[in-house]
C-alpha cells in the first residue's frame, strides 16, 4: 500500500492537492466577509431571512436581494465552531478542489495537466479569498465536469437540476452554471451546422440537455426572493457605477504583474490555436470566446476563464508536443525515486501545515492593516454621535463590530445602493460636482474616513468639524455644531 502511494503518479497528485490548498489559503480580508458574517448571525437566532436592510440609515427599510443567505448561514456556522481558522481551511479546500477538478479534466499526462492547472491556479488566484463567491467557483467547476463526462456517461446530466437548486440558495452566481448548459446545447448545434457532427449522432444529447436546460431554469424560484433571482444577475451585471468604483469588476491591469500569468496564458492559448495540429470544436471556441470576454471585463470573472481555459490549453500543448519524436521510458521502481517522492510529499505536507498555521495566526495583524480596527474601538469607547458617514470598504466591517450601535452609510451590497448612490457618494468624497450639496442633504454627523481622503481635507478646513481622532488608516470627525435630524433615507 505504502509503496503505490509513493508511486510518481499519486505522489504528484498528491503534491498537487497540498500545493493548490496552501495557495488556496488566505487571511479573512474581504471588505464583504464581515456583513455576511453578520447577517448568517443573526438569520440563525431570529429564524428570519431578511428581504429589508436592516443594517444602514441610508437604505432603511429598502427592499434588499439576500441571494448569499446559505451562504451566510454556512460561513457563520463555520466561524462560530472554529473561528477563522475554520474560514481560512474551509474557504481554502473548497478553492482548491475546484481547481484540482480543472487538473482531472486536463487531458494530458499527470505531469503536464498538474502543471497547467497550477498555472490556472496563479493566473486567478488575485480573485481568491474566504467570501460566497468560491461557493459559484466550486459549483462552476462540477458543471464543467459533469458536463463534459456525461457525453459518455449521460445520466450525469441529472445532477445538474439538484446542484442548481442548492446554487440559487447560495450564490447568484448560479446563472453561470445555466449559462453553461446553455452553452453546452449551442455547441451540440454548431457542431452539427459546421459538419462535425450529423444530427441523429447528437439527437438524443440535444433533447437531454434541452430537457436538463429547462428544469434548471424551472428551479431558480425555488428561494426565498422567488422570481425576483431570475432578474438580479443581469440587474448587477449591467451595474455602471459598479464597474468604475469596484476594482474586481474592473477589467484586469495587466501593468500589474498579479496579471502576468493570466496575460502569458491567453498568449499561450492564441499560439497553441496557431500551432495544434486539430482544430477546437466549436462547444471549446464558444465558450474560450465568452470567457475570455468577461474576464478581460471584468477581474472578478478571471476564474472562470480559467476553468475553462486551463483544460483547453492542456489538450492543444500535448497535441503539439506528442509531433516531436520521444523515446519510451520503461518506469521504474526503484528504492530511490520511491524514498524522492517520501521526502517531497513530506516537504510539501509540512509546508502546507506551516503555510496555514502562519495564515492563521497573522489573521490578527491583517485585519488590523486592512481595516480600521483602532479607530473602531475609539468609537465604540466615545460614542461620538450618528449618523455616519464610513468608507465603501469599511461598511461590512462596522457592521461586524458596531451594529446596531452604529448604522453605516455605505457597505459592500453595491446591488442594494445603485448607481446613483454609488455616484452622488463618490461625489462627496472626492468632493466633485455639488458634492457640498449632497454631503449637506445626508445630514451626517460623524465622519470616518481615511486621512488622506479629499472630503476630509476639505473639512479639516471647515469651522463647522473637528478632527477627535486620527491615525495612518482613519480619521474621525464631528460636528462643532449640534446635529441636523437625520433623513430616513438617502
Amino acid at each position: 500500500m505504502v509503496s503505490k502511494f509513493l508511486q510518481t503518479r499519486t505522489a504528484l497528485i498528491f503534491i498537487l492537492a497540498l500545493g493548490l490548498f496552501a495557495m488556496a489559503a488566505r487571511t479573512v480580508t474581504d471588505p464583504d466577509v464581515w456583513w455576511h458574517l453578520r447577517t448568517g448571525q443573526l438569520i440563525l437566532q431570529t429564524h428570519h431571512i431578511f428581504h429589508t436592510d436592516p443594517y444602514s440609515f441610508t437604505r432603511a427599510g429598502h427592499a434588499w436581494i439576500n441571494h448569499e443567505w446559505l451562504s451566510q448561514i454556512l460561513m457563520f456556522s463555520v466561524y462560530r465552531w472554529l473561528g477563522y481558522a475554520g474560514l481560512i481551511v474551509c474557504f481554502a479546500a473548497l478553492i482548491a478542489t475546484a481547481f484540482f477538478i480543472v487538473f482531472l479534466r486536463c487531458e494530458a499526462r499527470p505531469y503536464f495537466a498538474a502543471l497547467i492547472t497550477a498555472w490556472g491556479a496563479a493566473a486567478s488566484a488575485a480573485t481568491w479569498g474566504v467570501r460566497p463567491q468560491m461557493l459559484s467557483l466550486l459549483l462552476a467547476s462540477i458543471f464543467l465536469l459533469l458536463l463534459e463526462r456525461s457525453e459518455q456517461r449521460p445520466r450525469l446530466l441529472w445532477w445538474l437540476p439538484p446542484l442548481t437548486l442548492l446554487w440559487v440558495n447560495l450564490h447568484a452566481g448560479y446563472a453561470l452554471g445555466i449559462g453553461i448548459v446553455g452553452l453546452f446545447l449551442c455547441g451540440e448545434i454548431l457542431d452539427v451546422i459546421f459538419d462535425t457532427q450529423t444530427w441523429n449522432s447528437i439527437a438524443r444529447r440535444v433533447k437531454q440537455l434541452s430537457l436538463v436546460l429547462v428544469i434548471c431554469i424551472a428551479a431558480v424560484p425555488l428561494n426565498p426572493n422567488g422570481l425576483r433571482m431570475y432578474t438580479y444577475p443581469w440587474q448587477t451585471l449591467s451595474s455602471s457605477a459598479m464597474q468604475q468604483y469596484i476594482q474586481e469588476w474592473a477589467s484586469p491591469n495587466f501593468h500589474q504583474g498579479l496579471y502576468l500569468p493570466l496575460l502569458l496564458m491567453i498568449l499561450a492559448l492564441l499560439a497553441a490555436l496557431a500551432y495544434a495540429p486539430k482544430c477546437l470544436r466549436p462547444l471549446d471556441l464558444l465558450l474560450l470566446g465568452i470567457t475570455l470576454y468577461a474576464a478581460l471585463r471584468s477581474v472578478r470573472h478571471i476564474p472562470i476563464f480559467v476553468l475553462v481555459a486551463a483544460p483547453i490549453l492542456s489538450r492543444l500543448i500535448y497535441a503539439i508536443l506528442q509531433q516531436w519524436p520521444e523515446k519510451k521510458k520503461e518506469e521504474t521502481h526503484s528504492s530511490a525515486k520511491f524514498a524522492l517522492n517520501a521526502v517531497l510529499i513530506l516537504g510539501i505536507a509540512l509546508f502546507t501545515r506551516w503555510q496555514v498555521t502562519f495564515i492563521v495566526r497573522s489573521q490578527p495583524s491583517a485585519e488590523a492593516r486592512t481595516f480600521p480596527a483602532a479607530a473602531v474601538s475609539f468609537l465604540v469607547t466615545n460614542h461620538p454621535p450618528a449618523p455616519l458617514l464610513n468608507h465603501y470598504n469599511w461598511g461590512g466591517y462596522l457592521i461586524w463590530k458596531l451594529y446596531p450601535q452604529y448604522r453605516v452609510f455605505v457597505d459592500g451590497r453595491a446591488d442594494l445602493y445603485g448607481d446613483d448612490f454609488l455616484n452622488r457618494l463618490a461625489d462627496i468624497y472626492y468632493i466633485r460636482h455639488n458634492w457640498k450639496d449632497e454631503f449637506a442633504a445626508a445630514h451626517v454627523c460623524t465622519v470616518m474616513l481615511p486621512p488622506d481622503a479629499p472630503l476630509v481635507s476639505a473639512l479639516r478646513e471647515s469651522l463647522d468639524w473637528k478632527v477627535i481622532y486620527s491615525d495612518k488608516q482613519a480619521a474621525i470627525l464631528t460636528r462643532t455644531s449640534n446635529c441636523p435630524t437625520a433623513p430616513t433615507s438617502y
